[in-house]
């Protein structure tokens, strides 16, 4: 099961109640603007920036924000010229972490992440170290009370998931990245909306954390994910959901 995924429902709840709509505006109009730069401005064919604009809508970003991010991205607009990186690292217990970054410098934030990570038990990695043990795929989060496990499961499966776990709060499925658009619309058109669904880095094994690497690791990862210039934490620990909800609830 990925702890991960079931850090990301519970993180999705909280923010929802702690409003952290400046954060999270931010956060989606560099993933805009990057996807505008590398793939055009138009979503129709652009998947990337289709994405992007479909999770700004989910949070109710108004038109001209996406607007002017699609501009910035394809210098019709002027505006601050970011890059994407993702750097790699182990946290505590051995646990693999992709770190992916939208930022304007590079070098400023190796030093932060550095400390960052080895102030809560972990350290950073070269690149390559750490990559091959994730995948590209789509990620849907679904409430429980949404839907039954048996229905959820037929139409996931007819319309291209790979699979679906239980994870506590929330059914978790997985599906290949050009997947992920067809199965997000069949869960709505059959009138389940979806907590969450994005195109991410899923883990091929988990490490188990228990204890004080588990507090450690969601440390870090609360550290990492506020960091400005960070889209997403990718990591592959296993946290059971009652230590996971004690760590956000504590905050």
């Amino acid at each position: 099961m990925s702890g991960h995924s079931k850090w990301a429902t519970i993180k999705h709840k909280k923010a929802a109640t702690d409003a952290k709509r400046g954060r999270i505006f931010t956060r989606l109009i560099r993933e805009i603007t990057i996807a505008a730069r590398i793939g055009g401005g138009d979503p129709n064919t652009n998947p990337r920036l289709r994405t992007a604009i479909l999770a700004g809508k989910n949070e109710n970003m108004p038109n001209e924000n996406i607007e002017r991010a699609v501009l910035r991205g394809t210098g019709q607009l002027e505006g601050e010229q970011f890059e994407e990186v993702t750097f790699e690292g182990y946290g505590p217990g051995g646990v693999g972490m992709l770190i992916q970054v939208v930022t304007s410098n590079r070098n400023r934030i190796v030093g932060e992440f550095r400390h960052m990570i080895s102030k809560n038990g972990g350290n950073m990695a070269e690149a390559g170290a750490v990559g091959w043990m994730f995948h590209r795929k789509g990620e849907l989060n679904v409430p429980k009370e949404a839907a039954s496990e048996d229905k959820l499961l037929d139409i996931v499966l007819e319309a291209g998931a790979e699979d679906m776990k239980d994870e506590g709060s929330a059914w978790y499925i997985v599906t290949p990245p050009e997947s992920l658009e067809a199965v997000k619309e069949a869960l709505v058109k059959a009138g389940i909306k979806p907590a969450s669904a994005e195109l991410g880095m899923v883990p091929q094994n988990y490490i188990k954390l228990t204890g004080q690497q588990a507090s450690q690791m969601l440390r870090l990862v609360e550290a990492l994910e506020e960091h400005d210039d960070v889209q997403h934490v990718y990591a592959n620990f296993d946290i059971d959901e009652s230590e996971i909800q004690a760590a956000v609830s504590a905050n």
